[in-house]
């Protein structure tokens, strides 16, 4: 029989029956009604062509036919849950891979994973730079961070931010620090790589950058640079993302949970 073609939900109730040799006991421990169980042994005797079950004066027998498969069936069972356990040890292990923009790595990612782990020191991570078209299969990601409008194709949940401020280091005149993606990057007389660099720019005093008030925040409170004017609202933000698998990670949970508390 193909592997395609096995009936494993009725070799699940043959093997209750069978240790059970009652199919009562058996619907106890599937969940399912005694009538459910008989059932799924007489499709299952259908299939198969065999018959698996007699019932005697002393109760439920199993048949020579179903005796000589008995071993190899519960042997199979076994590999099953070997297998579920080794796809799941993943799940339980204490190693992260992360895709991030580089300058929200430098400017906030890595400082924040410092501190989650100083109450984990099991934790191990695995930092790649990324920008928002991020493979998840390919890259081998467990969490993937991107600038954007929401989530996209994958689940999701929003770093908080007060959105976009404008800061420049104190007494820096009114140059425009730019960087691709910038608000009015086009009348910028800086131009820089990414919105990482423009902070830093920002801090030697050549002018004034508008960035994400995430990625200045520490910046802001060393006292660096200051923040000029009022934070503007984006319809833009960091977004952790990830696949639903991924996402439902307990692992991965822990992680976000952490990154948003």
């Amino acid at each position: 029989m193909k592997r395609t073609h096995l009936p494993l939900n009725g070799l699940r109730v043959l093997d209750a029956a069978a240790r059970h040799l009652s199919f009562t006991r058996a619907a106890d421990e599937l969940a399912v009604t005694p009538a459910a169980v008989g059932q799924q042994i007489r499709a299952l005797e259908d299939t198969l062509g065999v018959v698996l079950f007699r019932r005697t004066t002393r109760g439920l027998e199993l048949t020579p036919e179903a005796e000589a498969g008995l071993g190899a069936l519960r042997g199979g069972f076994l590999q099953f849950e070997e297998a579920v356990r080794a796809m799941q040890a993943g799940q339980s292990s204490k190693s992260l891979t992360i895709a991030a923009p580089r300058d929200l790595t430098e400017k906030w990612l890595m400082p924040r994973l410092a501190e989650v782990a100083r109450d984990d020191a099991e934790l191990r991570f695995v930092l790649l730079a990324a920008d928002d078209t991020v493979d998840f299969t390919e890259a081998n990601l467990d969490l993937a961070i991107r600038w954007g409008e929401g989530p996209g194709e994958h689940e999701g949940e929003a770093l908080e931010s007060e959105g976009m401020v404008t800061i420049a280091a104190p007494g820096a005149g009114d140059t425009v620090i730019g960087w691709p993606g910038c608000p009015g990057d086009g009348k910028a007389l800086v131009q820089v790589a990414d919105a990482g660099l423009a902070i830093d720019a920002a801090c030697a005093g050549l002018g004034q950058a508008t960035v994400s008030e995430l990625l200045a925040a520490r910046a802001i409170a060393a006292g660096s640079v200051v923040v000029v004017g009022d934070p503007q609202p984006s319809r833009l933000g960091y977004w952790l993302v990830a696949p639903l698998p991924q996402w439902r990670q307990a692992k991965v949970r822990a992680l976000v949970d952490a990154l948003t508390a």
